[in-house]
């Protein structure tokens, strides 16, 4: 009895999580692939009929034009069906290094705009530590004209 619900238990797991397998999923959402499905498998079963009637294997595979007609017809279908499932959703991860690494980007953003204390450090080692001046000019001032002064007449 116990190695009957064992049984059943590990079924249903698998049950589940086939139902959330991508390519099920795509199985049970996508008409069209179910119905490529149906038509290779009645292509191929009916090639296989056209092949199995008692005459020579050699002479239908060269000459009997309705083979070749569902061979064609299974490969194509097999093809799409290939390619819609191949086109499965993919599973998205929660979460990963890029998320974490926007995040990190976004939080120092918001800290360097709100707090002017971590703006000057960051300014200050990126750049140096801003320094304290008095201009003083090297150069120095174009001699004067003589201006007359007013004890002198001409």
């Amino acid at each position: 009895m116990a190695s009957a619900k064992k049984k059943a238990a590990k079924a249903q797991k698998a049950a589940v999580k086939a139902r959330y397998n991508p390519y099920v999923q795509r199985l049970i959402d996508d008409e069209d692939l179910r119905q490529n499905i149906v038509q290779s498998y009645e292509s191929s079963r009916d090639a296989f009929a056209r092949l199995s009637n008692g005459k020579s294997p050699s002479e239908q595979i060269f000459d009997d034009k309705k083979l070749h007609k569902h061979v064609k017809a299974a490969a194509e279908s097999i093809r799409d069906v290939s390619v819609a499932l191949h086109e499965a959703p993919k599973k998205r991860r929660k979460g990963g290094v890029g998320r974490l690494l926007l995040l990190g980007v976004v939080a120092a953003g918001l800290a360097l705009g709100l707090s002017e204390g971590l703006r000057k450090k960051v300014l200050d080692a990126m750049f140096g530590a801003e320094e304290e001046f008095e201009y003083t000019s090297t150069t120095t001032a174009a001699p004067s004209s003589p201006t007359p002064t007013a004890g002198t007449t001409t």
